[in-house]
């Protein structure tokens, strides 16, 4: 079993930053990736970015060269530095692990809230 626990959320203005963190504990030598999610009011949750074990990044276009996603294994931390932030960047945003042999994200941790106000 993998433990996530998500960190950094908060207020901010249109254009600012913030720093989310998501602490792993737990089988974590299991993964294979590791990725934050996003959901925004009434929509459907969605991959925001996504980091492998060898350090592959992606992203949506929505957040490319915005959003930067990277992990410290010495502290089994992954964050996710948001800059410029819009307000359609609001939401709960989840930090979730995939394991290894498998082709969706199995672990989740309880959800950060992000609110961009305009």
């Amino acid at each position: 079993q993998v433990q996530l626990v998500e960190s950094g959320g908060g207020w901010v203005q249109a254009g600012g930053s913030l720093r989310l963190s998501c602490l792993a504990s737990g089988t974590i030598d299991n993964t294979n990736a590791m990725g934050w999610f996003r959901q925004a009011p009434g929509k459907q949750r969605e991959l925001a970015a996504s980091i492998t074990n060898i350090g592959n990044t992606g992203y949506i276009d929505a957040v490319k060269g915005r959003f930067t996603i990277a992990r410290d294994t010495n502290k089994n931390t992954i964050y996710l530095h948001m800059n410029n932030l819009k307000p359609e960047d609001t939401g709960v945003y989840f930090c979730a692990a995939r394991a290894d042999g498998r082709n969706y994200y199995g672990y989740w941790g309880q959800g950060t809230e992000v609110t961009v106000s305009s």
